[in-house]
């Protein structure tokens, strides 16, 4: 039996003071706020979900907010770059909404393909790529229409500690075509048409250490709870040791941490996030999983207040 995963399901991050990540998410890259809900192993922080118009996997990423926290390194086993894919003539939109909100950005070039590279506020490596795959993302938010908008994921660049024990996992167990080598990055490409690409660097970049400013985990998608189950036997074959099944309210999810030291989760694309809002509602009101609910008043006097809002 070989399977394949069909690309990215969405990427979680820590990061700092949740205001300054709704800013910037929102605010400044105009993507919409689908969830804010709890971190289910930690239920006194938030958990963001942002995402395209619908939140469809493939373009949410995730964060856990905790303001004060220390900062992270980035390094092997981790997310080293998230990407981010915009329509194609939409970089120099882009461009010039980083310049209006005074956010650095380098130009490089990568595969023969033009990308710029900026930080969040909380030290989050990001990019931008003009590709004519994936649909158009029809939220509108702060001045960012659809024709320039963030799609979803153009991909992301895995630092490992075992590279080529990386690269297997993610040709021969996940399924993912090695297309190319560029220098110490090697292009892997999955069938989805957003979230698809995954640079892997051939090399050592050092030890990473979790904090603000990292990711803490990627996703790859599973079709429904079935091919998740498969896939939890399958990659146990390899000798991965898989976790049991989490709810995660909006997907399923299991977790093993690959030789490179990366965590890897396999998540469900169903049921998404309209299930306890409705598609209008997303992300408007602070969900709770039943469980916590009893909890409500404890918890949201825990957490930091925040606003989506339209920045000048």
């Amino acid at each position: 039996m070989s399977k394949q995963t069909t690309g990215i399901h969405h990427i979680t991050a820590i990061v700092g003071h949740p205001q300054e990540n709704v800013d910037f998410y929102a605010g400044v890259l105009g993507l919409r706020l689908m969830k804010q809900t709890v971190n289910f192993d930690d239920p006194g922080t938030y958990h963001f979900y942002f995402g395209n118009d619908g939140g469809k996997p493939g373009t949410i990423i995730t964060f856990f907010p905790w303001a004060n926290a220390y900062q992270g390194k980035i390094g092997d086993g981790q997310v080293g770059i998230t990407s981010y894919a915009v329509p194609v003539g939409a970089l120099a939109f882009w461009e010039k909404r980083l310049e209006k909100f005074e956010v650095p950005f380098t130009k490089v070039e990568r595969f023969g393909e033009r990308y710029i590279q900026f930080d969040d506020p909380h030290g989050l490596h990001l990019e931008m790529v003009e590709r004519e795959e994936g649909e158009l993302n029809t939220w509108t938010f702060g001045g960012v229409t659809p024709e320039v908008a963030i799609k979803g994921f153009g991909g992301a660049t895995l630092l490992s500690a075992q590279p080529e024990k990386t690269a297997d996992l993610l040709e021969n167990v996940l399924g993912l075509e090695r297309v190319g080598q560029e220098g110490d990055i090697i292009r892997f490409r999955s069938s989805a048409e957003i979230g698809n690409v995954v640079d892997l660097k051939a090399t050592s970049v050092g030890r990473g250490r979790m904090g603000v400013g990292t990711v803490h985990h990627i996703a790859w998608r599973a079709n429904d709870d079935a091919d998740q189950l498969d896939w939890k036997k399958y990659v146990e074959s390899f000798g991965y040791g898989v976790t049991p099944v989490q709810d995660r309210n909006y997907f399923n999810a299991i977790y093993f941490r690959e030789h490179g030291e990366i965590l890897f989760e396999i998540a469900t694309d169903p049921p998404g996030f309209a299930h306890d809002e409705s598609y209008e509602t997303m992300g408007q009101h602070f969900m709770l999983p039943e469980q916590y609910e009893p909890h409500r008043e404890q918890i949201e006097q825990a957490v930091i207040p925040f606003e989506v809002r339209e920045l000048d």
